[in-house]
């Protein structure tokens, strides 16, 4: 099965990239990939990663690049080849450590495969003297280091960089592409597949929670129910409070079992299992384990309210779909008989203003204001204008 399989909706890229690893004349040292939130940007980049290290097209034995049998398809894609480097962090931004780190990495050969490929999947999240420190690797690597980067949008990254990168664009992939993607990979039933498929707005990975897993529906739902529960002020601060807290808990939770087995290797490494007091040195390398992890809970606990905000838009998406009387489907169709009661109890500029203000509880978020005061800011923004 061609390595290809698993990108889904993406014709035109696949077939950019696809003639990139076949063709030398198009082939570039530096790539950025670019789409929406669960377009598949780092499915993408493995799986050109893979067609690159494909000895079996390379050889000839197989007539496109990634036939996905080979050693080299099945380790790039499982993230175990040797010369494929996949960098995702769980923190705010990646550091600029982890940049040099990256660097220095670029300008070895490869040590087996054809190619080094150094895949950066959240090429968005280097702030812009973390990204000058790639800039000259990334404008003049070794002939066998090719770079991959993935961002949201090529805005993200710092004009520096995506000025000496080839860019690749996806797009959002049909819900029923997502939805066939989980009935032949996951077994999923196909009307279910189609559903989870719609709320998750195409989404590739919360899709795949959506239809698997039942508490993630549970959480999806109680977030859709402050629409419909919010009165007044008093509720909607209630409401906030209880958005927050369930998502901090959930990574904490996320997080939680990770985080002491991480401290647990750290500490059977140094020879400090079991040490009532560390010495100064060591302490200091725990304090930094312990400040990298309260980093990933706080991108964690954003990435689970923005997701919530999501979901919330798509409900008033097809709120004002109704309102408008546009013939097109809407993304929570299993709450169709809730979306009417909104549309019915509000104008169109009303959920206009009220999308505004879930947009700019999202911008706030990105910005760092503390997540209780813009969470609770938008679901006032919420309550039913008397």
């Amino acid at each position: 099965m061609s390595v290809w399989g698993d990108v889904v909706g993406q014709h035109a890229a696949v077939a950019t990239l696809a003639e990139a690893a076949t063709n030398p004349a198009s082939m570039t040292h530096a790539w950025l990939i670019t789409g929406p939130p669960g377009s598949g940007r780092s499915v993408a980049a493995r799986a050109f990663a893979a067609a690159l290290q494909c000895r079996a097209a390379a050889a000839g034995r197989s007539n496109a690049p990634g036939c996905g049998d080979c050693r080299d398809c099945t380790t790039a894609l499982a993230g175990t080849h040797a010369d494929v480097t996949v960098v995702a962090t769980e923190k705010v931004t990646i550091s600029i450590d982890e940049a040099r780190a990256l660097v220095s990495l670029a300008q070895r050969s490869p040590s087996g495969g054809r190619w080094r490929v150094i895949i950066v999947e959240d090429a968005d999240r280097m702030v812009e003297r973390t990204s000058n420190v790639l800039l000259k690797a990334i404008e003049e690597p070794p002939p066998r280091t090719v770079w991959l980067l993935c961002a949201p949008s090529p805005q993200d990254v710092v004009v520096t960089i995506r000025s000496r990168c080839r860019p690749v664009g996806l797009r959002v992939p049909p819900a029923t592409d997502v939805a066939d993607l989980l009935v032949r990979r996951h077994g999923v039933d196909p009307a279910a597949a189609l559903e989870a498929a719609r709320a998750a707005q195409s989404h590739i990975g919360m899709a795949r929670r959506l239809a698997m897993d039942e508490d993630a529906r549970g959480r999806r739902a109680r977030v859709l129910a402050v629409a419909r529960s919010v009165r007044g002020v008093g509720d909607a601060v209630l409401a906030a409070g209880e958005l927050v807290e369930v998502s901090s808990a959930e990574s904490k939770a996320a997080t939680q079992e990770r985080d002491a087995a991480e401290k647990a290797a750290l500490l059977h490494t140094l020879g400090a299992e079991g040490a009532g007091t560390l010495p100064p040195a060591l302490r200091a390398q725990v304090r930094q384990l312990e400040e990298d992890q309260k980093r990933r809970a706080t991108r964690a606990q954003r990435d689970d309210l923005d997701r919530a905000m999501t979901d919330l838009l798509s409900l008033y998406r097809d709120v004002l779909v109704v309102q408008l009387g546009a013939d097109v489907e809407l993304v929570n169709g299993a709450l169709a008989e809730d979306v009417r009661a909104l549309a019915a109890d509000s104008t169109p500029e009303q959920t206009i203003r009220r999308m505004d203000a879930i947009g700019e509880a999202r911008t706030r978020l990105a910005g760092n204001v503390a997540p209780l005061l813009a969470v609770e800011a938008m679901v006032v923004a919420l309550r039913p204008q008397g």
